[in-house]
């Protein structure tokens, strides 16, 4: 009978420690895990370009004249631009930045003078008539803007795209993960972890940039859009990649 309490005693210290989680028994039956790396990619030709077209315009007096001039510019570049669009396709016309200034510079002694006044305005060009983007760029340039400062292209059905390859890595590693876990005696019991991205290698953004009119005509240059062919803009294609790193239980 005093062995049986002895016991007892020992056995109601350990259930006292069981706040301690090395003493704890877990009953969770072990699993082994195998990961997977894939990825599946598609070339897509781009539907939907964005052309950047800045006007500027500067007077070393006033304000009030660059503005004038800046708006009657950028008043005509819009309703030429409009013919090329569809709104109807969602395409669109905005301005993205505009910004009117005074600019100084500086003497020797560090004083600020006043060296003209400059207005901007940034045009961009939201369209899936991609192959009238010369024909839109020298049509805007014929009108007086002054810069291109972006154009790059895009595939509108990006996320269908993405969706679709993410199926195709995903039926990729769970194939891979079955053949080598066969060929050692074991098998896929459950998913632990996935991991997904997708991404874009879009063609290499266009440098477009060009002279002002007047520049032009010192050169003897001549800005006839209608009379000349439009300028050449190759829209290449678009890779697109889906990544899937896959975890999964075997037993």
């Amino acid at each position: 009978m005093k062995k049986i309490i002895t016991a007892a005693v020992v056995a109601g210290m350990i259930v006292s420690l069981g706040g301690i989680s090395t003493i704890a028994a877990d009953t969770t039956p072990e699993r082994g895990t195998i990961s997977v790396s894939t990825t599946a990619n598609a070339e897509i030709s781009p539907d939907t370009v964005d052309i950047s077209i800045s006007v500027k315009t500067k007077d070393s007096k006033s304000l009030q004249k660059a503005s004038n001039e800046n708006k009657l510019i950028s008043d005509n570049v819009y309703n030429a631009l409009k013919d090329f669009i569809n709104s109807q396709n969602g395409d669109y016309l905005k301005t993205a930045d505009y910004n009117a200034r005074p600019v100084y510079t500086y003497t020797s002694n560090n004083k600020k003078i006043l060296d003209k006044y400059e207005v901007s305005n940034n045009i961009i060009v939201h369209t899936k008539n991609i192959e009238q983007a010369g024909a839109m760029i020298d049509k805007a340039i014929s009108l007086g803007a002054t810069d291109v400062n972006d154009l790059r292209f895009s595939v509108s059905n990006y996320e269908k795209q993405c969706n679709e390859l993410l199926e195709i890595a995903s039926k990729k590693a769970k194939t891979r993960a079955d053949i080598t876990v066969k060929a050692s005696g074991s098998y896929i019991t459950g998913v632990k972890n996935l991991s997904i991205s997708c991404s874009e290698n879009t063609p290499s953004r266009v440098q477009y940039r060009l002279m002002t009119n007047k520049m032009a005509m010192a050169n003897g240059a001549s800005f006839e859009a209608d009379a000349a062919p439009s300028t050449p803009i190759q829209s290449g294609v678009i890779k697109i990649f889906a990544n899937l790193n896959a975890v999964y239980f075997i037993k």
